[in-house]
């Protein structure tokens, strides 16, 4: 997500705005967006963990050949994410510089953050929406005439209450929690923030110790929305957030389930720890006004051995593992985890 420079406000808690444009893409196109094949381009940056679960739930549904990607660079200004490192600095399918150009072809006077993931309409140029939650819900749901043979259920009915329950608690204490740690303008608040991450990071422990997903025997949209901020734990949120109390791998059940899911297909292939560091060092100049990027930790770990099988279930259910990435969409071998 893009906000404006300043993070912290000092004496303040930080406070997610959380209003987003809720026009939805939807079989039925109820909402003037009716799901279509190679109208739409999602615009997710790599760097963002908000996005980087609609690029994963694309993957693991086998979206890739009906909904393009695009994928600005690391770092953003306070006016928006930017496409500087494409070539001629620009989408190489809307052809535009800043995702902001969306934005303001479809309002003009757009006054808040502008945001990834976003969808766009190709044809008009215009935003569609950036409620990141109901994308990759729709993604899961309104979409399915599009998945791929063997595509997982991510949002089984018969399951979704209990998704959603748990979804909301680590989204308010933990994917949200630790920049409530992080953008904290207050000790209080820091302290606050600190005690109510750490408290569900230990509920999670507990929960994961005797299954092995959050919510039934495969994954689901839980462990998407969980995964994206546990992967970014070690190299980004424990020093720079001051999420300081334990390391993710010091966290023997978290860091098992986080590996289990960052070695199967759609997930760790996704990661960029290259794009993810900058992008956090480089634009939160008021809470690293150096802007250095640390070389460290090492990644090596990602890879070894996690024993999560044993627990049971399977990752896919009845379905089966996405094929591997295009070759257009491969993350750059120096930004991933050496093999």
């Amino acid at each position: 997500m893009a906000d404006d420079a300043a993070y912290v406000e000092p004496g303040k808690e930080f406070t997610r705005d959380t209003n987003y444009i809720p026009t939805r893409i939807t079989a039925d196109g109820r909402d003037g967006y009716p799901v279509e094949p190679g109208r739409y381009r999602l615009i997710a940056a790599r760097a963002c963990p908000w996005a980087h679960r609609s690029i994963i739930v694309r993957r693991l549904l086998g979206l890739e050949d009906v909904l393009s990607l695009g994928i600005p660079g690391p770092t953003h200004d306070p006016r928006s994410w930017n496409f500087q490192e494409e070539p001629g600095g620009v989408d190489s399918v809307l052809q535009i510089p800043r995702l902001q150009d969306a934005y303001f072809a479809r309002f003009p006077d757009y006054e808040r953050g502008i945001t990834v993931p976003a969808i766009v309409d190709v044809p008009t140029g215009e935003v569609v929406t950036n409620d990141y939650p109901q994308i990759t819900l729709d993604l899961s749901t309104e979409w399915t005439q599009y998945h791929r043979d063997g595509a997982p259920d991510l949002y089984p009915e018969a399951l979704r209450a209990e998704i959603d329950e748990v979804a909301d608690l680590v989204f308010r204490d933990v994917n949200n929690g630790v920049y409530r740690c992080g953008f904290a303008g207050s000790q209080e608040a820091y302290d606050k923030a600190y005690d109510r991450l750490f408290t569900r990071l230990d509920w999670l422990v507990e929960r994961l110790t005797t299954q092995r997903y959050l919510v039934g025997e495969h994954i689901t949209e839980a462990d998407v929305r969980l995964f994206t901020t546990l992967v970014r734990f070690d190299p980004v949120y424990h020093g720079h957030f001051k999420c300081n109390r334990s390391k993710l791998s010091e966290m023997p059940v978290l860091w098992n389930y986080a590996r289990d899911l960052f070695q199967t297909p759609g997930f760790g292939d996704t990661v960029d720890f290259d794009h993810i560091k900058r992008h956090y060092y480089e634009v939160h100049t008021d809470i690293n006004p150096t802007a250095i990027v640390p070389k460290g930790p090492d990644l090596a770990g990602w890879l070894e051995p996690h024993g999560r099988e044993s627990l049971g279930g399977s990752p896919f259910g009845d379905g089966t593992a996405p094929p591997p990435p295009k070759p257009d969409e491969l993350v750059p071998a120096d930004h991933w985890v050496p093999a």
